[in-house]
């Protein structure tokens, strides 16, 4: 018998082992699924599948009465597994891809009936709504939800709209599009997440039949009850920032939240915590869990049999996840939370059962339940940072001490203290290579800052909101805990080494140290952790391939309807153009230029912006506020030395930038450009003596013509179409003097000018001009080293959920 108790032991290490594998090689076939930049055909997903499922069951049955598998059979039932998630995964792809518009459909008026799911977000000049369509005309074939915004018009009233109602709308929808830059967000991804199948906008001006509330909102709803709380905290509390903060902690209305305080959030770190995130759905859980425990206890005098059918631990555990459901829910049901519901519920199932499983198996069948519930998950940093979070925690904490009932509460404030010190400093130094793979920065003071913010903001600020529901004044209070905190993350953010930029590494490198960080803060041996440190380095000491000296590059970012092309050179860059605004409260720079400039670990030199043209000098105040430092030139600037007048140019690393346009003449006495806007536009002509690249703005026909007509010796191997491609511009003079092999077309997708404009493309056609438009392209790059070539990141990075 002694003998024994060791053999069924060392019999449940290995049975643990593959517990352990099994799940880690599901999520290794759903990651395998969505590396694909095409779906399969549904009958190869469902062999996929059948043949996985049918080698699972035959292995189950060699295995049946043994503790655990041999290493072969283990091997084939793990890849099984991965291939029946690989098919699985891929059968849902199929069926989300039919719920997308069909290109036929698109920019066509639909009359429709729709209601409207979650809270209406407004922005400066619309109202964004997602729709579940009700009702659509015969014949018509549109996904089940959409997208669109309701503009608001000249004097029109901004309409009353609320979660759950049913109205009458014409629509005009297109397919789901987004910007394709490298490391830029993937905003097709998400809207597939969201199941969205086609965005678009409400059929509503002057000459538009004027869409009609069909059904009024339930007032016993759940979208109803949101809606009431919504405007309850806008009527309570008079800051419009502090409202904002407590209405996403309530209702998860995160676009509720000022676009500089979110800026302040992430530089200091603490943005995790300003939206229904899994720390709150599992501190709402936890609070949950220790309410209903004491409560069922206390029943045991008034109701013993309850008790005893019902222990206490189990009611109190499947009680904290029903409740942090409803929490959940209430709060909008985001992906996020979702994914921390799913999670809570398995842990618990696991822990409920007799067998007491090894945390690292708690881990990944939690993992792997939460890929299966949304396999996309495996895309979004969220998901890592909170499994590698959750790992860190439990890993580094195995045995925690045991603390006596005897404790005052003083000393055990002061060890509760002392373990969130202890866990914060270790999520914060194992979470810094993941946020710079990631991100491409680190914020310094986020130790500091979430030391501070998450007992605040959990503790405080969230209890104080959500109990406002019942008791309305304390909203009052718990703005003033907003405010508080602001006023002291406000004074982080202005320190200098608040936060730093990176390079992005490779994902190899960048794997590597997200391990080595998790190593390194483990209770390992000190010599294994020094290792672990080891590994961290080389991410922080990779700077990406730069042109060599005489060399330069090119990339014509994915902006949208605007302008923003950077330009390398060995140790200099160069920004021309800053990208369209988005209105009031957002421009291309913030979203798209300025992170990709961080992610190459850039800094900028020189930023020629070429005229004052919203679409393209848009970004120039977030750039200004980023890179201070750099030299500026425009073609509308009061100061004379920051103006782009032909004949400056200056050399670097072997390249010349020459302005060419435009002329001294063009400007009055006070500066003012004495031509319009378009033909003043800055032209800038990069040249390393063999391969040339002309940047023109928006500049005109007529322009072009004088200027090719002065320069007929000139060449350019590629050539930034002038206004987007305008039937104004690309003359035939100039198409005839440059010669150029590319013509990359900076224009928004299915854009209300047409951009590139047909008679262009065929001026390019009829001279063997290759060209690339960025809807198609997103970010293209050329390379003088590689002048015949043009690289689109959309077709090098395609997935099968990007439009093609």
């Amino acid at each position: 018998m002694a003998n024994a108790i060791p053999q069924q032991q060392a019999s449940l290490e290995p049975a643990a082992g593959w517990a352990l594998a099994l799940p880690l090689s599901a999520v290794l076939g759903v990651w395998w699924q969505l590396q694909a930049s095409a779906l399969q055909p549904l009958a190869v997903y469902a062999l996929a599948t059948a043949l996985g499922l049918l080698v699972l069951g035959v292995r189950t049955k060699m295995v049946h009465g043994n503790t655990s598998p041999t290493k072969p059979m283990g091997f084939w039932v793990a890849l099984a597994l991965a291939l029946v998630m690989w098919g699985v995964t891929g059968t849902r792809a199929v069926f989300q891809e039919r719920e997308r518009l069909d290109t036929a459909w698109e920019g066509r008026d639909v009359a429709v009936q729709a209601r409207v799911l979650d809270l209406p977000v407004k922005n400066a000049q619309s109202v964004r709504l997602i729709l579940a369509l009700a009702s659509v005309p015969d014949g018509v074939r549109l996904p089940s939800r959409v997208a669109v915004h309701w503009y608001v018009w000249g004097q029109q009233a901004w309409p009353d709209l609320r979660s759950g109602e049913r109205w009458a709308m014409t629509l005009r929808l297109r397919r789901v599009h987004g910007a394709s830059n490298p490391h830029g967000f993937d905003r097709e991804l998400w809207w597939w997440q969201q199941g969205v199948g086609a965005t678009g906008y409400v059929r509503n001006g002057p000459h538009d039949p004027s869409p009609v509330r069909l059904l009024a909102a339930s007032p016993w709803s759940l979208d109803a009850a949101r809606h009431a709380v919504v405007r309850a905290i806008d009527h309570q509390v008079g800051d419009a920032r502090a409202a904002g903060v407590l209405r996403a902690l309530v209702v998860g209305e995160q676009a509720a939240i000022e676009r500089e305080d979110w800026a302040m959030f992430r530089t200091t770190g603490v943005a995790h915590l300003m939206s229904i995130s899994g720390l709150h759905v599992t501190m709402f859980a936890w609070l949950a869990t220790a309410f209903l425990r004491a409560a069922w206890r206390r029943l045991a005098w008034v109701w013993p049999s309850a008790v005893l059918a019902w222990p206490t631990p189990t009611v109190a555990a499947w009680g904290g996840v029903a409740l942090a459901t409803a929490y959940a829910a209430f709060s909008g049901w985001g992906v996020p939370a979702q994914r921390t519901v799913l999670m809570l519920a398995v842990v618990v199932a696991l822990r409920s059962g007799s067998r007491r499983w090894p945390w690292p198996v708690v881990w990944a069948v939690a993992m792997w339940a939460v890929v299966c519930w949304d396999p996309w998950a495996l895309l979004q940093a969220g998901f890592w940072l909170s499994f590698v979070a959750v790992a860190i925690l439990i890993g580094s904490d195995a045995h925690p001490p045991k603390r006596a009932r005897s404790e005052s509460l003083g000393a055990r404030f002061w060890a509760w203290w002392g373990r969130l010190w202890r866990e914060q400093s270790l999520i914060t130094l194992a979470l810094v290579p993941m946020t710079l793979l990631w991100f491409g920065q680190v914020s310094w003071v986020s130790w500091l800052a979430n030391l501070a913010a998450i007992p605040w903001v959990t503790l405080v600020v969230t209890p104080l909101a959500m109990m406002g529901v019942l008791v309305p004044p304390l909203w009052s209070v718990a703005a003033a805990a907003v405010g508080a905190m602001v006023g002291v993350l406000g004074v982080m953010a202005q320190w200098p080494w608040a936060f730093s930029t990176w390079a992005v590494p490779p994902w190899p490198l960048g794997v590597l140290a997200v391990l080595g960080g998790v190593v390194a803060v483990m209770p390992w041996p000190w010599v294994v952790r020094g290792l672990g440190l080891m590994a961290v380095v080389p991410a922080f000491w990779f700077s990406p391939i730069r042109p060599s000296v005489g060399e330069f590059e090119l990339v014509a970012l994915d902006v949208g309807q605007g302008s923003a092309v950077l330009v390398r050179t060995a140790h200099h860059t160069l920004l021309y153009d800053t990208g369209p605004s988005h209105g009031p409260d957002a421009d291309a720079a913030d979203s798209v230029v300025l992170p990709h400039v961080w992610t190459l670990g850039e800094r900028l030199h020189t930023v020629v912006v070429s005229h004052a043209d919203s679409d393209h000098a848009g970004g120039a105040a977030s750039v200004t506020h980023a890179f201070a430092q750099a030299r500026w030139l425009s073609s509308f600037d009061e100061q004379a030395e920051r103006r782009c007048v032909a004949g400056q140019h200056w050399e670097w690393d072997g390249v010349r930038f020459e302005v060419v346009h435009p002329a001294p003449d063009d400007y009055g006495p006070n500066g003012q450009g004495r031509l319009s806007s378009n033909a003043m536009s800055c032209v800038v002509l990069v040249s390393n003596g063999q391969r040339r690249a002309w940047l023109g703005g928006d500049i005109d026909a007529d322009r072009e013509t004088h200027w090719a007509l002065q320069h007929p010796h000139v060449r350019a191997d590629v050539m930034l179409a002038p206004h987007h491609g305008s039937a104004s511009s690309s003359s035939p003079v100039l198409l005839n003097t440059l010669q150029p092999r590319w013509v990359l077309v900076q224009a928004g997708y299915r854009n209300r000018f047409g951009h590139p404009a047909q008679v262009v493309v065929d001026r390019y056609a009829e001279r063997g001009i290759d060209w690339v438009a960025s809807p198609q392209c997103g970010a293209a790059t050329w390379r003088s080293v590689q002048p015949n070539t043009v690289e689109c990141h959309r077709i090098t990075h395609r997935r099968y959920w990007h439009r093609p």
